[in-house]
């Protein structure tokens, strides 16, 4: 699977994320947009004692999520979710970037936290780095016919936007930025890491034969932009943190 070739370093902020969740005998927990689950696995080893609930939109990423014991999962959709009962804490990890109407769904999900409950979320941060600025240029010029309507602008707040949102609502909250400094090996290290995020949209419209030539074009760019070095290529990555109590 493309997107799990970085599972470490695509894992590292959550558990920074999750780090700075002080719960402590939290009973009940979702994790929104869970994909394969294998990090919600992790919400269950930190509060054993807590019934752990994580939801994803796609039946392939559930299908393969270790459910057991206090752990379960379920198909759903992050704007049509309503939980049966208050929340204690809600993680969204990397999901909402792909969410538009995420900055009117944050306060429901308030709204849904048990009292003192937390609510936890990580975004990318990076849409004006080059690995994002110079695809979005690429589908507006040789690309435009096919690709012109997916060249995103940076669909995130940062940390500012997202405490001022939620204090608003009477939450205490903890919002940072941190810019990871990952050392990915082997050629076209950006663009493998791109090719299961950012460029999937592209991709998925794309049949084999302008998938190829289109990467062909990425690459170009992204190896002017990232050089290898000996050892390895360098790829800043900004991450957008907020940790909010009800």
């Amino acid at each position: 699977m493309i997107y799990g070739r970085y599972a470490d370093e695509r894992a590292r902020p959550f558990f920074d994320l999750v780090a700075r969740i002080s719960a402590e005998r939290p009973g009940y927990m979702v994790d929104a947009g869970c994909g394969s689950g294998e990090l919600t696995a992790e919400l269950a080893r930190r509060w054993p004692e807590a019934d752990v609930h994580g939801f994803d939109s796609s039946p392939a990423m559930i299908g393969e999520a270790p459910a057991g014991g206090r752990l379960t999962f379920s198909v759903g959709d992050v704007t049509r979710w309503r939980p049966e009962r208050p929340v204690d804490v809600i993680v969204s990890n990397a999901v909402l970037q792909w969410v538009p109407e995420h900055r009117e769904l944050l306060p429901r999900w308030v709204g849904a936290l048990a009292p003192e409950g937390w609510l936890a979320f990580q975004v990318p941060g990076n849409f004006d780095a080059p690995s994002h600025a110079l695809v979005r240029e690429l589908c507006r010029t040789r690309w435009r016919d096919r690709l012109g309507d997916l060249a995103r602008e940076s669909p995130v707040d940062g940390p500012a936007g997202y405490l001022d949102l939620l204090a608003a609502r009477g939450c205490r909250v903890d919002a940072w930025e941190t810019t990871y400094l990952h050392v990915l090996p082997g050629e076209n290290a950006v663009l493998r890491w791109i090719a299961g995020t950012a460029l999937r949209p592209m991709l998925d419209r794309l049949d084999p034969g302008e998938a190829d030539a289109f990467l062909g074009d990425c690459a170009a760019l992204l190896e002017e932009a990232y050089p290898r070095r000996p050892y390895g290529t360098v790829f800043p990555f900004r991450r957008i943190f907020v940790v909010a109590q009800k």
